[in-house]
C-alpha cells in the first residue's frame, strides 16, 4: 500500500541547485551553527572568558568545519548533488584550512604554542573523517561526535583558561552525546531522502484505525526534531555568551 518515489532534495535545508544556490547549501548552515554552538558553550564555563579568544575559536571552526570540512565531504560523494566543480571544492577547503590555521597562529602568539597542536589535531579530523582515510575508520559515529561534538567544546574552554577544568569536560561529554544523538537522527532521514525509493506498509493501531506509511511520514519526525535542536543550541549558546558579557 501506498507507493512513494519522488525525489526528495538531499536535506531539508538543500536551496535549489545551480549557482550561489549551491554554496549556501554547501555550507551546511543548521549543522554549523549547532557545532560552533559547542565552541561557545565550552567558553561560558571556562572559569575564565576572553571575548577575542572565543571569537577566534569560532572563526577557526567556521572556515575548518563549516567550509574546509563540508567542502571535502562533497568533493568525497556529492551527498548534496552540487555542481560545484571539484577542483573549487579542493580550492575551497585548502584555502579555509590555511585560514583557519592563520587564526591559530596568531591565537599562539598571543597566548602559547599548544594552541597550534590543537589546531594540527583540528585539521587532521577534517581530513580523516572526511575522505574516509584508512578505509573510513574515522569516519564513523563515534568519530563524528568527537571531531564535531568534543572537540569544538574542549577547545572552546581550554582557550579561555589555557588549562582543562571539570566544567570543561563535562561540557565535553555533552557535546558528545549530543553530538551521537544527532548522527543517529540524520543518518536515518537521509537515508530515507536519499536512499529510499519507495514505502509500501500501513501502521494499525489497538483501535483498529490504520495509517498508510510513507516516505514523508517517516521522515518528517527526525527532521523536525533536527531543525528543532539546530535552533536549540545556538540560542543556548547566545544566552551563555549574554550572560557572560553582562558579568564583565
Amino acid at each position: 500500500m501506498g507507493a512513494e518515489t519522488v525525489r526528495q532534495p538531499p536535506t531539508f535545508y538543500a536551496l535549489p541547485g545551480g549557482g550561489w544556490r549551491d554554496y549556501v547549501t554547501l555550507l551546511h548552515l543548521p549543522y554549523t551553527a549547532w557545532h560552533l554552538s559547542y565552541v561557545a558553550l565550552g567558553a561560558c564555563v571556562s572559569s575564565e572568558f576572553h571575548p577575542d579568544r572565543l571569537l577566534q575559536a569560532l572563526v577557526a571552526f567556521a572556515l575548518g568545519l563549516g567550509v574546509a570540512a563540508h567542502a571535502l565531504d562533497e568533493y568525497r560523494g556529492r551527498p548534496l548533488r552540487t555542481a560545484i566543480p571539484d577542483r573549487v571544492l579542493l580550492a575551497l577547503a585548502a584555502g579555509s584550512l590555511a585560514a583557519a590555521a592563520a587564526v591559530a597562529v596568531h591565537a599562539a602568539l598571543a597566548t602559547t604554542p599548544w594552541v597550534l597542536a590543537l589546531a594540527a589535531l583540528g585539521v587532521f579530523l577534517v581530513l580523516a573523517y572526511n575522505l574516509e582515510w584508512w578505509g573510513g575508520r574515522f569516519h564513523t559515529d563515534r568519530w563524528f561526535a568527537v571531531a564535531w561534538g568534543a572537540f569544538p567544546a574542549f577547545v572552546g574552554q581550554w582557550s579561555q583558561s589555557l588549562r582543562v577544568e571539570p566544567s570543561g569536560l563535562a561540557v565535553v561529554a555533552a557535546a558528545y552525546f549530543v553530538s551521537r544523538a544527532q548522527r543517529h537522527l540524520s543518518r536515518r532521514a537521509r537515508d530515507l531522502r536519499r536512499r529510499v525509493a519507495s514505502v509500501s506498509g500501513e501502521l494499525r493501531y489497538a483501535g483498529g484505525r490504520t495509517e498508510p506509511l510513507t516516505v514523508e511520514g517517516l521522515r518528517e519526525p527526525l527532521e523536525a526534531a533536527l531543525r528543532a535542536l539546530s535552533w536549540a543550541l545556538p540560542f543556548l549558546a547566545l544566552a551563555s555568551v549574554l550572560a557572560r558579557l553582562g558579568q564583565m
